[in-house]
């Protein structure tokens, strides 16, 4: 089989590319990076330096022209959770317009304007996606389904924890596909009930095997206009009706909770470990280390607001220093530079207390040792790239899994 060309947005330092192009059936053939509000584009640095600068943007996609875009089988990207409401609007020709500087309306537009739109999708969000925003739960996500079907495509998703199926990393995301009504495999899937694709022969339950709990499937119709969803979709109520689990298609939804099925091998934290002697820069000084009990340890006690108001503060203890036979929390865009924090990463060593290095930020992602190792690229840059990155064990494996449906199906 041909290999599948693949457009690749908001790619930071290439998770996605790596994961796809490892199964040797994807081939990225246009790419684009961009960081709002940085003079310097780091990222994007990274990404031409390991996969080199062809095909590749670093400009803000909402400014890209829709012909410079090449055309692709499979459109990826792991995308920020934003404001997706639109507002109707008399000068806009199809009547809708979105929030300025939204990055889903440039996916939408791709799609829309292409005369060869991409057949299949795979995107990943954080998770709070499912119920955001707070004051209408599942709008958002609402507005996306809605959106898609508008377009042709069908829609699975799940979160998935990385760390359920044996991967080194505690990390939750929300991945989903999208099919073409055009394609074989969207018949495939219209043909199957909710309950065999989501539980069988959907893309991601092939991949990641799971098994139901006690939540019955929930189904609905999403059938307002986006601008009516906008407005009114579970309004007032104070759960989102999305579960971790679901498909969408014809304006149906179904959708459960689920749990990952796995007995396999488990990497934790120890695995990753750098062997050898580990620089200076990352062991935290005897002197500095009841400010890290501190801030890792529970609190309750009275704190003064910059207005003068005493309130109560209360916060459980973290594991500190981190467990080495488990998985490792998820790594956050905080996690470099020396300051103490609560949520950064710290081991016990035969020579002390010490923060991870970015080498084994980069395994905990399961991205190739010094991938983010750049001239000017600082330590607290590179993690912070791994805080914004994803688990490229997951892409890898959902993309195995659907290039082979593609060509059996």
């Amino acid at each position: 089989m041909k290999k599948l060309k693949v457009i690749e947005l908001f790619a930071g330092v290439g998770g996605f590319r790596l994961g796809l192009e490892d199964t040797d059936s994807y081939e990225v053939v246009w790419s684009n990076q961009w960081e709002p509000s940085t003079k310097t584009q780091h990222a994007s640095k990274v990404y031409e330096a390991r996969f080199g600068p062809q095909n590749h943007r670093n400009k803000d996609i909402s400014e890209v022209p829709t012909k410079d875009i090449a055309d692709a089988d499979i459109l990826v990207g792991g995308f920020p959770c934003q404001d997706y409401s639109v507002a109707s609007t008399l000068n806009n020709s199809k009547g809708l317009i979105g929030k300025k500087g939204v990055l889903w309306w440039s996916i939408h537009r791709i799609l829309s304007e292409k005369k060869n739109p991409p057949k299949y999708l795979f995107l990943e969000n954080v998770d709070r996606l499912l119920k955001s925003p707070s004051n209408q739960r599942g709008r958002d996500f609402a507005i996306m389904l809605k959106s898609l079907d508008d377009l042709g495509y069908a829609v699975e998703w799940r979160v998935i924890n990385a760390a359920d199926y044996g991967m080194p990393q505690r990390r939750r995301r929300i991945f989903f596909l999208g099919y073409h009504k055009s394609t074989p495999l969207y018949k495939q899937f219209k043909k199957a009930t909710a309950e065999e694709w989501i539980f069988e022969k959907g893309t991601i339950a092939t991949a990641f095997p799971i098994t139901s709990t006690s939540s019955k499937m929930t189904s609905f119709d999403i059938t307002d206009n986006l601008v009516s969803l906008s407005e009114n979709f579970n309004l007032g109520e104070k759960l989102s009706p999305f579960l971790n689990t679901g498909v969408f298609i014809n304006g149906k939804v179904h959708t459960t909770k689920t749990t990952a099925s796995y007995t396999g091998k488990r990497t934790v934290l120890a695995d990753i470990l750098q062997k050898g002697s580990i620089p200076e820069e990352f062991y935290i000084p005897i002197e500095e280390h009841d400010k890290w009990h501190y801030l890792k340890g529970a609190k309750k006690e009275t704190r003064t607001s910059k207005s003068g108001f005493a309130y109560h503060y209360n916060e459980g203890s973290m594991i500190f220093p981190d467990a080495l036979d488990n998985a490792s929390r998820t790594i956050i865009t905080g996690e470099g530079g020396k300051s103490a924090s609560r949520f950064k990463h710290v081991i016990n060593t035969k020579k002390g207390l010490r923060r991870l290095t970015p080498v084994e930020l980069e395994r905990l992602n399961m991205f190739p040792d010094n991938h983010t190792l750049l001239d000017g690229i600082s330590n607290t840059k590179r993690a912070f790239f791994m805080g914004n990155a994803l688990v490229v064990g997951v892409v890898k494996k959902i993309g195995e899994t659907l290039a082979e449906k593609i060509k059996t199906t």
